[in-house]
């Protein structure tokens, strides 16, 4: 308890705070829903909005995954290549510089109102972090352990595999952190700009009739999948990480 009592804390503040602001304004519920409403709202409309955010979740962990894949692949790859360093990393960094939400029209003309047009969305959003940081990670692998791979003779292959990976994994796991919250925003952009359902959807849907409890709910719902796909991956990297350091203590001791 004591470890999720701030939180617990920090969102009882919040939505004091929010129900201050909504009785002492006196604004409209379709303007500013109390959080009370929203809550009514979301338990009254829990099936579809668990169907809408079963469709984004699918979304965002096929985008995840393969985010996660190209970026570490690309990360390694330039890395290992002066080649790809010349010719990759600026066109990465060019990429960076074009607005979402320019290419989510151009991505869903080419794939279609349906799932890959929101998969690529976010795989184009948490592509760049993964890569940089993981990238970031290779390129610092402590001079020390390279010397020492020099002096035993090792070979490119096992240096990258056994040590420059391995001492970049925190960096990874860094990026990683970073996907889980980029990937819902990625798939939610998608759905915006042409689906059929999904919560990016639904929020559109909810604020084209005005129903901005509902859109609420949405956002919320949305907020907290983000927070528990945050938290999974971070638990994850952590006992990977975890386990990385048993294995070379492990190997030092020996």
């Amino acid at each position: 308890m004591t470890r999720y009592l701030p939180a617990l804390i920090a969102t009882v503040f919040a939505v004091t705070v929010w129900q201050a602001i909504v009785s002492l304004s006196g604004l409209p519920k379709f303007i500013l829903p109390g959080p009370a409403l929203v809550a009514e709202t979301w338990w009254t409309n829990r099936a579809v909005i668990a169907e809408h955010t079963w469709i984004t979740f699918i979304e965002v962990m096929i985008g995840l995954v393969i985010g996660a894949l190209l970026g570490a692949l690309t990360a390694i790859q330039l890395a290992t290549s002066r080649l790809a360093r010349m010719l990759v990393q600026p066109m990465l960094v060019f990429t960076q510089a074009l607005p979402v939400f320019a290419l989510a029209p151009i991505l869903t003309l080419w794939l279609g109102y349906g799932l890959w047009s929101k998969v690529a969305m976010a795989v184009l959003i948490i592509y760049f972090p993964v890569t940089s940081s993981f990238f970031d990670g290779l390129m610092r692998t402590p001079p020390g352990y390279l010397d020492l791979a020099k002096t035993m003779q090792a070979t490119p292959r096992s240096v990258l595999w056994k040590i420059r990976i391995p001492s970049a994994l925190p960096s990874l796991a860094s990026g990683l952190r970073l996907a889980a919250v980029y990937a819902p925003i990625g798939a939610v952009i998608g759905e915006w700009v042409g689906a059929s359902k999904g919560l990016g959807y639904l929020m559109l849907l909810a604020n084209g009739r005005a129903k901005t409890d509902l859109m609420f709910a949405a956002m919320l719902t949305l907020g907290v999948l983000s927070i528990l796909l945050h938290w999974a991956v971070r638990t994850a990297t952590v006992r990977l990480e975890e386990s990385h350091s048993g294995r070379s203590r492990m190997a030092n001791k020996l």
